[in-house]
């Protein structure tokens, strides 16, 4: 099962999400989504395997420039996430529809995306659920 996240559901998001982004702490990750949760132009969906949640998606409208795309607004894929035992069974690709289908709903035309370069793992899955890849870029910083 798949369902649309409420703000009630922000730690369960904060759990799964710091799998996946463990720079962030619980507590600014619940913070997070729970601002999300309440957004129109956000949303999360979470997957429940025997009522249990084993994965998470994010994803929004970006009205600013997306790479390699000609509209706006954009669906955007935030983040994704499955459990390590539950992966390889179609639990991310039912989120990505769940998250394709809400962009739809938003009037977007296109959807995108993004990974990290050594992010190997996410490259096949996005090419796997149809994605083309727009760019490669290398960001920089500078302390003044």
């Amino acid at each position: 099962m798949i369902q649309a996240a409420g703000k009630s559901d922000s730690t369960v998001l904060a759990e799964l999400a710091w799998h996946m982004w463990h720079d962030h702490t619980l507590a600014s990750l619940r913070d997070d989504f729970e601002k999300r949760t309440e957004d129109q132009d956000s949303v999360c969906f979470i997957k429940y395997a025997d009522k249990k949640p084993v994965g998470f998606a994010q994803c929004q409208l970006r009205r600013d420039y997306v790479e390699g795309t000609e509209t706006s607004p954009v669906g955007y894929l935030e983040g994704i996430f499955i459990l390590e035992e539950y992966r390889h069974l179609g639990y991310a690709k039912e989120l990505l529809l769940s998250c394709e289908n809400w962009a739809k709903e938003k009037h977007c035309s296109e959807f995108a995306s993004d990974c990290e370069l050594e992010n190997d793992g996410s490259r096949r899955f996005h090419i796997a659920m149809g994605f083309t890849e727009a760019n490669r870029i290398i960001c920089f910083t500078k302390r003044l």
